[in-house]
């Protein structure tokens, strides 16, 4: 009788994220910003482990609400990244979005919230690269300003 030995490959543990790490929130637009994303991800870019990212169909659906939100839910730093001005697919979506912004920032100014945990992009599907770069100096940018401490407030 014949003995077979089986090899089991086991996976390396996954790098554990630093306790201390930033806690990054991407909301991408659908039709460019995601698809930019997964292009950088199936290009096998390396970006940052800590952003989850939020697909919308357009950037112009991100209430200030949402973005306040995440601020008090103990994210450290929001991305909003959209079609290129002029290439939004439902029109004007990524104009309320500039606009929005202005307001959004004034706001979490007005809170003492440092301008540099919130970033406006534009990013279109075939910029795998360009989201890469900017996902990796936005969170660069964010661990500058340390931690949030707007958590529960």
């Amino acid at each position: 009788m014949e003995e077979t030995l089986e090899v089991v490959e086991e996976e390396a543990p996954a790098k554990p994220e630093r306790p201390e790490d930033v806690k990054i929130l991407a909301f991408l637009c659908n039709w460019c910003s995601y698809a930019g994303a997964d292009l950088a991800g199936v290009s096998r870019l390396q970006m940052p482990p800590n952003v989850v990212d939020i697909r919308v169909m357009c950037t112009g659906t991100i209430s200030p609400h949402y973005v306040l939100k995440a601020f008090q839910e103990g994210i450290d730093g929001v991305l909003i990244a959209g079609c290129h001005i002029g290439d939004c697919h439902y029109g004007k979506g990524n104009y309320m979005t500039a606009k929005r912004f202005r307001v959004i920032k004034d706001l979490l100014a007005g809170m003492g919230i440092d301008e540099r945990r919130i970033r406006l992009e534009w990013v279109s599907a075939a910029e795998g690269q360009k989201f890469q770069d900017v996902i990796t100096s936005f969170t660069e940018q964010v661990r500058a300003a340390g931690k949030s401490r707007l958590k529960g407030v």
